[in-house]
């Protein structure tokens, strides 16, 4: 799965999320920046011109749900 985020950044996406269930974490990858880990209540970066707010917790309860 990570070898798909980096060839979608490489060709042209701004941003791309591995969600890992099993740590609670979501590694945030954007294209020539180092990796970020997300964990608990940090926000996650959004792209530019989506307004929103959005924690790692808030991402893992929405999953529940369903």
């Amino acid at each position: 799965m990570l070898g798909n985020i980096l060839y979608c950044l490489e060709y042209g996406s701004s941003l791309g999320w591995f969600i890992d269930p099993d740590d609670f974490s979501i590694l945030c990858l954007q294209p020539q920046q180092q990796p970020v880990l997300c964990q608990g209540e940090q926000v996650l970066p959004i792209l530019g011109d989506i307004k929103l707010s959005l924690s790692v917790n808030q991402v893992f309860d929405w999953l529940k749900m369903g």
